[in-house]
């Protein structure tokens, strides 16, 4: 699966300061909506703090993946988020996050929520990949680099 079938260049963003996850969710929860017309930012962040409720999202390495399921979304989209200055967010290693990649699908997409959240998950355990979006030079860089990623 490529991660560019559910990204678009419009819902990558870097250089976000924030003062809480709270506040990093509603941004990302913005930048998903753009990709699911007619369904509300504030939805979208109910179904983010829920799954947030039940454990972070933040795998460890400066790198997070809220991710939630909501009625009203057809085909799974995601949304990225690179930050000027790493935010705690609770993760499991204890380090702050800078590399936010948020996923969102459709309520009942069991089997594809688990494969999109893999994909992405081994897209960022790479290192080489992770240094690669820290040093991109701008959101048309980072959207290209995500495009380009291949699986070792």
């Amino acid at each position: 699966m490529k991660i560019a079938e559910i990204l678009s260049a419009d819902r990558v963003s870097q250089g976000h300061a924030f003062t809480s996850k709270k506040k990093a969710l509603e941004e990302l929860s913005q930048l998903l909506a753009r990709g699911v017309p007619g369904v509300d930012a504030g939805d979208i962040l109910g179904s983010l703090a829920a799954r947030e409720k039940l454990g972070s999202t933040g795998l460890g390495h400066g790198v997070a993946i809220p991710h939630g399921r909501l009625a009203g979304v057809n085909d799974s989209v995601s949304a990225f988020m690179r930050l000027k200055h790493p935010l705690d967010y609770d993760a499991h290693d204890g380090h702050p996050v800078d590399l936010i990649f948020g996923l969102l699908v459709p309520q009942g997409a069991t089997e594809a929520h688990l494969k999109h959240l893999a994909a992405i998950a081994e897209m960022f355990s790479d290192d080489s990949f992770c240094k690669a979006a820290r040093a991109a030079a701008d959101d048309a860089a980072l959207f290209q680099l995500i495009a380009d990623y291949q699986p070792a």
